[in-house]
């Protein structure tokens, strides 16, 4: 790919290459070629060309896969135009998705038994830390895991509305029992109705209220004039870039053996979304603050990162990542120079969140809980208005409806 076609490796990711190439008027961009053992994905404004004729001179290509991509890691793309009328692709895991709820109603219809209808992937007020049916056998028990491991990848393909459950139930998979296999029945019975789910990547740029933004002095604190700091070795920066938005939240105490709380957060390219986690904390904090703090932090971390990621594939980074949150204490001491924290045990979660602030490397700002969409990702929520409208921030129907 170097020596012959001129295509560097990105430091940030080796099996991302790409190499400078121009357009038909003369303007310059970057040409990706992402590899994943066999596969091959060009995004470039000639793609076929490069495919075919370059690539193609030293790697044996399937006639049949030469064109714009149809599948990718077990998902479905499709190129589609929005209500606002942008062309836009789509990623979806409809045909994954079917497949292993076919694979488990099989596996259940051997034994005399059916999928449960489900409208959310959890029974309501189901809290698998405190189950206490008996321990499954151990061909159940591979069974149980099994199943994690392909609702784990359903999720790595877009299924953001089961993250938050999914995880919840991968904390038992040393010591499966059988109300959480029945959960899992549970979950499937969820994704039979709700299967052919996609996530659109548009393009637009969202309208931010700059004003709740607003660029703070931090000359005086004890950070000083600080800046971002750039990677040295980073390629020429090409082409538009992003606006990035970042949505956390925290559900405190949430877990009823050991009172940890669970962090969830959303990463917004434009309006498509690029990330989504839900974990739980690693730490016991004994106030919201505090979870919270924890939450924030683990956000900004993934965002410092996913920046260098994107300078280091010549994507330009202008403008800070603007971050919200639901807790005020929490926003109004990330945003304020002269705040101060004396509490040991939130405190490096506080400096390292203050200083990206300060570097502006992110921005902080307050949102209504209702309007959060990272609540999807700190605990179950029941079916109605607020669950359909958070899953509709980032999952279609196929046919344009709304995913619940």
């Amino acid at each position: 790919m170097q020596e012959t076609l001129g295509f560097t490796s990105c430091p940030a990711d080796p099996d991302v290459w790409m190499r400078k190439q121009k357009k038909a008027d003369g303007s310059e961009y970057w040409e990706y070629v992402l590899l994943y053992v066999d596969d091959a994905l060009v995004i470039s404004d000639r793609a076929e060309s490069t495919l075919r004729d370059e690539i193609g001179k030293y790697f044996e290509l399937k006639e049949e896969s030469v064109g714009p991509p149809k599948i990718y890691l077990g998902g479905q793309m499709r190129q589609v135009q929005l209500e606002n009328g942008v062309k836009a692709w789509t990623f979806g895991a409809a045909q994954y998705v079917k497949a292993a709820v076919t694979n488990v109603k099989e596996y259940l219809a051997k034994r005399g038994k059916v999928l449960p209808r489900a409208k959310t992937p959890l029974s309501n007020g189901y809290r698998p830390e405190i189950d206490i049916t008996d321990e499954l056998g151990v061909d159940e028990a591979s069974y149980y895991q099994s199943l994690i491991g392909i609702l784990r990848w359903m999720v790595e393909l877009g299924r953001v509305d089961i993250c938050c459950e999914v995880s919840m139930m991968s904390s038992h998979l040393a010591l499966p029992r059988k109300g959480h296999l029945e959960q899992l029945f549970h979950m499937f019975g969820y994704l039979d109705k709700h299967h052919n789910a996609e996530m659109p990547y548009d393009p637009t740029e969202p309208e931010i209220d700059e004003e709740l933004f607003e660029r703070q002095d931090w000359t005086q604190s004890i950070y000083g004039d600080v800046k971002e700091e750039l990677p040295p070795n980073m390629p020429q920066a090409l082409g538009r870039g992003f606006r990035m938005r970042t949505y956390v939240d925290s559900d405190h105490a949430g877990e009823s053996l050991t009172r940890r709380s669970r962090t969830g957060f959303l990463v917004f390219l434009n309006r498509a979304p690029v990330y989504w986690l839900s974990k739980k904390q690693t730490s016991c904090e004994t106030s919201t603050f505090g979870s919270e703090f924890v939450a924030m932090k683990h956000a900004t971390e993934y965002v410092r990162g996913l920046r260098y990621k994107l300078r280091m594939m010549g994507i330009p980074c202008s403008e800070p990542t603007y971050v919200y949150g639901d807790n005020q204490s929490v926003l109004a001491n990330t945003t304020v120079p002269d705040s101060q924290l004396k509490k040991k045990s939130n405190s490096i979660a506080y400096h390292f969140v203050r200083e990206g602030c300060a570097r502006d490397e992110w921005r902080t700002a307050y949102i209504n809980t209702h309007e959060n969409p990272a609540d999807l990702l700190t605990k179950p929520l029941p079916s109605g208005e607020k669950r359909n409208k958070f899953i509709s921030m980032v999952l279609w129907w196929l046919g344009g409806k709304l995913c619940a």
